[in-house]
């Protein structure tokens, strides 16, 4: 491998960590997904840092949590200060070229001010096109960020709207997937869920849905999968056709999961497993195929400390993400994260003034959620023996003791970074 590999980043929208043949489902086929898994590294347990577009991205650029960067909400604007530390500028300075090919929704600064070259607007069809040239010109490595739309199209199907990026086919009831185990809501889950559900109709027009409107929902939700994984592949034979592969990193990830049925849920925002756990795949150069690996990932801040790892280049100064190389090369390094932690906000369209926060903190055997308001407000679920998140064991006093636990764990990582949210975290007691 060359001292410094290219590195092609790839995201989608709104896909979440299940929506792909490589990750066992049957209910569509992904061999571009599968193609980077194959060559490289699938992290099974990789989240995003907030299930909202904005946030995640700003993470995406800077290292930090979304409270960090400044960039809570859709529309919030990017802390100017972290500019200089933003990935394009980083890689920049490591001696790479590096540019945006398709969606950037960042608030507040561009993709030139964070250092990228902008090679095409929102168009997952512009995406693999434009990407193609990139590889072939230039002799500096190169840092690429190929951001496409879909399936974040999902919500136009929900709303009965035209599609953005074209429509996908229609099924009989027979031929749409079924209904997922956990598609109930379950017993003690979070009101502020279905108080958000609630005021606002047109983000979630589901609460009259029928068990077949969402099987239809779901058939849609696989289809476009398909269709940006489409586009992936068309990417990927890009890059083999520049015969640069062999020396890039490839990085394949979505900024926030989907509903798609789940807890009767479409959309994102909440913090169930389908809306925070997302697909991370890493192929590149030296590293294990076909692995695995069960390691607490977070995309958001993980990204920039394994490009830069990678870029053999110091990372910027705070970030507290951590490199997957280690792992894509096949180390079982214990030195590794026992937490992390999730953000979002449940606004309500007709509701006081002030964010409503939420926080979530997962561990390898627990997963701890708050949320502002709701008499369950608190839900504690042994993702091991409950993977679906059914049963709220906040409620019951003999899982006091690590519920207690993960009160002070959670408040501490807020306290530490200064995150206002942790104000929803319950004083003990």
């Amino acid at each position: 491998m060359a001292d410094q590999p290219n590195i092609l980043f790839i995201s989608t929208d709104q896909q979440f960590a299940g929506a792909m043949s490589c990750a066992g489902n049957e209910n569509l086929s992904t061999p571009g997904m599968d193609r980077i898994a194959a060559n490289g590294t699938r992290f099974e347990r990789a989240y995003c840092p907030h299930p909202l577009c904005c946030p995640a991205r700003a993470s995406y650029m800077s290292g930090k949590m979304p409270h960090e960067a400044g960039v809570e909400s859709n529309g919030m604007p990017f802390h100017q200060d972290l500019i200089p530390q933003s990935i394009g500028n980083v890689m920049r300075s490591a001696g790479y070229k590096a540019a945006l090919a398709g969606k950037w929704h960042v608030p507040g600064v561009s993709p030139e001010d964070l250092g990228l070259d902008v090679l095409c607007p929102m168009n997952d069809a512009l995406v693999p096109e434009v990407s193609a040239d990139y590889f072939n010109n230039g002799d500096k490595p190169f840092f690429l960020f190929a951001s496409f739309i879909n399936p974040h199209d999902i919500c136009q199907v929900a709303r009965n709207q035209d599609l953005p990026q074209g429509p996908v086919p229609s099924a009989t009831l027979e031929d749409c997937p079924g209904l997922p185990e956990n598609f109930a809501i379950p017993p003690y889950a979070p009101e502020a869920l279905q108080m958000l559900r609630q005021r606002s109709p047109r983000i979630y027009p589901t609460l009259e849905w029928t068990d077949d409107d969402w099987r239809h929902f779901r058939h849609a939700y696989y289809r476009l999968c398909e269709k940006v994984d489409a586009e992936v592949v068309r990417l990927l034979d890009a890059l083999d056709a520049s015969g640069k592969a062999d020396n890039t990193v490839v990085i394949f990830t979505s900024d926030h999961g989907d509903g798609h049925g789940a807890h009767h849920w479409n959309q994102k925002t909440a913090l169930w497993e389908e809306e925070i756990r997302i697909p991370m795949l890493v192929s590149a150069p030296g590293g294990q195929s076909g692995q695995v690996s069960h390691r607490l990932v977070s995309n958001g801040l993980d990204l920039l400390p394994t490009a830069c790892d990678y870029a053999g280049v110091a990372c910027p100064d705070g970030l507290e993400g951590l490199s997957l190389r280690q792992i894509v090369e096949g180390s079982e390094s214990t030195d590794w994260r026992e937490e992390l932690f999730v953000e979002t906000q449940i606004n309500f369209a007709d509701g006081p003034g002030g964010p409503s926060y939420a926080r979530t903190m997962v561990t390898d055997q627990y997963k701890y959620s708050v949320y502002l308001m709701g008499q369950n407000r608190e839900q504690l679920v042994d993702l091991q023996e409950d993977p679906g998140e059914m049963v709220n064991l906040a409620v019951e006093s003999r899982h006091r003791d690590t519920l207690l636990d993960c009160r002070d764990r959670l408040r501490a990582w807020g306290e530490r970074t200064e995150d206002p949210g942790v104000k929803v975290v319950p004083t003990q007691g």
